[in-house]
């Protein structure tokens, strides 16, 4: 204590204990401060952070009222910018490809059956799906099969944030005996209505529950029912008046999804998916423009354009320009135009001044590269899968592209959940409601259902840099029993074993019969 707390403590003891405790909480507010991450990533006093006020909200706040801007924003680099239609376009080849395949893989020792019994079941189930997957009577607009409603239902989901596909029916016909159809909608058109109850801020459904960007959910945070514009909310087509339709989530009576939503979610309680790009939409956009700027640079380099000066305008000069009248973009006298070989007369007193900016650029490539890297980065796609340019070593193109196949397979099996899966399982109830597959207590127990409905979505299979050394490595992952030969086949080359067997030993067959043929010919 010094001689002011002292004289302090003589004269007034309990003042002189408040100022005691006043100074050991600022001492254990400065040691709390000064502690942990308010020394670091949470410091308000070193100067490199102090202007960062960083402030992030709920979900809704932070995600679903920027959607807009961003679903367009990211559609316009797919339409302009090459490394985002990369992006894009690497994720849906190696993820869909030519389509996820069904493989049945019922679980037969719970349903009592024997391996080849179960093996004849899922052959006629496959069999009987290839009727309604290899269709365009399987999609409502009648467009596209199974197989390519995938590729979109991808491409949509990784470009808006996320994608919607309607579960509907129609009638069979003999030429398709199923009444399935799927009808994909793109994100914009599940918003919320027009009329709809506002309160303080919340919009509202007239049951009650809240309607976050198109979707309704209850006191508990479910997902209740969806509002389908049935136009774009920015068109304008105005072809029809507005009017949005609520379609329940799940049906009352089967549990079974009336409308599938896929989407990537990044944060807790988060309703709608944000698009592939949105990390790195302004580096795409800045990148495509330095990119247009170099590519304008060379081409005004490459021309040959000549200006002739004249002192009187009535100077006669016997050269005419190259460029046709019909192909001149500007007719106006006072405008002048570069091109291959151009010859431009100027008025008295003009002058034509270019600036040369040493354009283009000897360094465009490696900053081009070095950003490329910093994209693929974010997207989880390797500098080589982004560009399509394999020119390190074989560990290293390898390590890339194995890196990228984590990626590749995490969104695959996630689609395969979301959107494969679960309209498999309904038209399996259909086709064993209609009598065309046969299923045993299909409809009685939930667990039996389950059952009858086990499969693997199969695609397409990473591909090999060294095929040489890819078919050694599996081969002794099969001898060591570490694989199976159904497995590496499928991871190889994306085929089927089984199929690969029958056809090899028909194959043999036919062999020998020929080398039959042959000796007795002899």
């Amino acid at each position: 204590m010094n001689i002011v707390d002292k004289i302090i403590e003589y004269i007034s003891p309990q003042t002189a204990l408040k100022r005691e405790r006043a100074r050991a909480a600022t001492h254990m507010i400065r040691n709390f401060i000064n502690s942990g991450y308010s020394e670091s990533g949470a410091s308000r006093r070193k100067k490199s952070l102090a202007g960062w006020n960083a402030v992030s909200k709920s979900p809704y706040e932070d995600i679903d009222l920027n959607l807009d801007l961003l679903r367009q924003r990211s559609r316009d680099l797919y339409m302009s910018a090459p490394l985002a239609v990369s992006a894009l376009k690497t994720n849906r080849t190696n993820i869909i490809g030519a389509g996820l395949k069904l493989k049945s893989r019922i679980d037969f020792e719970y349903l009592g059956l024997t391996k080849e019994e179960a093996d004849e079941w899922e052959r006629n189930a496959e069999r009987e799906f290839e009727i309604w997957a290899n269709s365009v009577f399987c999609d409502s607009t009648r467009l596209n099969n199974f197989y390519e409603l995938q590729q979109l239902a991808l491409l949509s989901w990784l470009m808006n944030g996320d994608a919607f596909a309607l579960i509907k029916y129609d009638k069979p016909t003999s030429y398709m005996p199923y009444g399935l159809r799927i009808h994909l909608i793109e994100a914009d058109r599940v918003s919320t209505p027009d009329n709809v109850i506002v309160n303080q801020g919340i919009v509202k459904a007239a049951n009650g529950n809240k309607i976050l960007n198109g979707i309704e959910i209850d006191n508990n945070g479910c997902v209740v029912a969806y509002y389908i514009c049935n136009q774009y909310p920015n068109s304008t087509l105005l072809e029809f008046k507005k009017k949005w339709t609520r379609v329940e989530a799940f049906g009352e009576r089967t549990g079974n999804p009336n409308i599938l939503h896929i989407m990537e979610s990044e944060r807790c309680e988060q309703y709608r998916g944000v698009p592939y790009l949105a990390p790195v939409i302004e580096s795409l956009k800045q990148i495509t423009r330095y990119a247009e700027a170099e590519l304008t640079a060379a081409v005004i380099t490459g021309f040959f354009t000549v200006f002739i000066k004249t002192d009187n305008n009535t100077s006669e000069i016997p050269i005419t320009s190259p460029i046709p009248d019909e192909e001149q973009l500007e007719l106006d006298e006072s405008s002048y135009e570069l091109g291959a070989g151009t010859v431009n007369v100027l008025r008295p007193g003009e002058d034509v001044v270019i600036a040369d900016p040493k354009r283009p650029s000897s360094n465009f490539d490696s900053f081009v590269n070095a950003l490329a890297k910093y994209i693929g980065a974010a997207l989880e796609i390797p500098y080589e899968l982004l560009t399509k340019s394999f020119t390190a070593s074989y560990s290293a193109s390898r390590a890339a592209l194995l890196e990228a196949w984590k990626a590749f397979k995490m969104r695959r099996t996630w689609f395969a959940n979301d959107f494969c899966q679960p309209i498999y399982e309904i038209w399996l109830a259909e086709a064993v409601a209609r009598g065309r597959i046969s299923a045993p207590g299909f409809f009685n127990d939930i667990a039996i259902r389950k059952a009858w409905c086990g499969a693997e979505w199969t695609g397409p299979s990473p591909g090999q840099i060294d095929p040489v050394k890819e078919v050694e490595a599996a081969i002794k992952r099969i001898e060591q029993g570490l694989s199976t030969r159904e497995k590496e086949t499928t991871e190889l080359t994306g085929g089927d074993w089984d199929k690969n067997i029958i056809q090899i030993q028909r194959e043999n067959e036919l062999l020998k019969r020929a080398m039959k043929g042959d000796e007795k010919s002899e």
